[in-house]
């Protein structure tokens, strides 16, 4: 066996054994510890700066943790987002770093589809993606051993099955979802507690904060994420940053 075939096995054991870990612990504090303790090396939480992201930055912020905070800026947020950053590190005195696409790869998206390309077909969208969100958050990961996001299952039914932890072949490292079984309500109930700063447009009609062209309010009974990219009609709608691999359960595992 190579040496990157046995470091992937012993990272996806790692992934494993965390993901039970975090199932048994309730805090959100004391996941964010757990996961600090469990990965070596760097550990990045990329944070949308939406409700969930900011419940987590506040764990991090209280658990003293060592874990690099940053968020995407495609250069198409809502000016309620961007001050959200401001807030965030006025409340907690962290520095979220702000990174942006390739001005390059950008030009060339707008040269080839127009500035609302995205659109006109969904490959469009999903290149658009690619371009301001998957590339850059990529190459923000690259030497990362841990990566904290603040998906929910409750979120959609494309999200459904998310893990607590799993092994991102890919990037090479161990992706962790700590509000994977937390409600919006439970969500909710420490942002009030705590003050967490939340972005003016959840008050509005907006769970679901994505690019500005790409964002709508929802209706009542819609979808969390029903407002984003609202103009397409399959189901589980994503912009590529997160695959959703099927969880092993701890019964499966056990009789492994």
């Amino acid at each position: 066996m190579s040496t990157d075939a046995r470091s992937s096995t012993s990272s996806a054991e790692l992934a494993k054994t965390l993901a039970s870990t975090l199932e048994g612990l309730q805090g959100l504090e004391e996941r964010i510890t757990a996961i600090r303790a469990a990965i070596p090396g760097r550990i990045v939480f990329s944070t949308s700066l939406g409700i969930e992201d900011q419940v987590i930055l506040d764990a991090i912020a209280s658990s003293g943790a060592e874990i690099d905070v940053l968020t995407l800026d495609t250069g198409r947020h809502f000016p309620e987002t961007l001050e959200t950053i401001r807030d965030s590190e006025l409340k907690y005195g962290l520095k979220i770093q702000v990174v942006s696409p390739d001005k390059g790869d950008v030009d060339g998206l707008v040269a080839r589809d127009g500035v609302f390309g995205f659109r006109n077909a969904v490959e469009n969208r999903i290149a658009c993606c690619d371009v301001r969100k998957v590339r850059p958050l990529n190459r923000a990961l690259e030497g990362a051993d841990g990566w904290i996001t603040g998906m929910r299952r409750a979120q959609s039914q494309g999200r459904g099955e998310t893990p607590f932890a799993t092994f991102e072949e890919a990037q090479g490292l161990v992706k962790t979802n700590p509000l994977a079984d937390w409600s919006l309500e439970r969500v909710e109930a420490v942002v009030k507690t705590k003050s967490v700063p939340v972005n003016a447009l959840h008050a509005r009609g907006y769970p679901s904060i994505g690019c500005q062209p790409c964002t709508r309010a929802i209706q009542p009974g819609e979808d969390i994420r029903a407002g984003r990219w609202w103009w397409e009609n399959e189901d589980g709608k994503e912009c590529g940053l997160h695959n959703r691999p099927k969880p092993v359960s701890q019964k499966e595992d056990a009789s492994s």
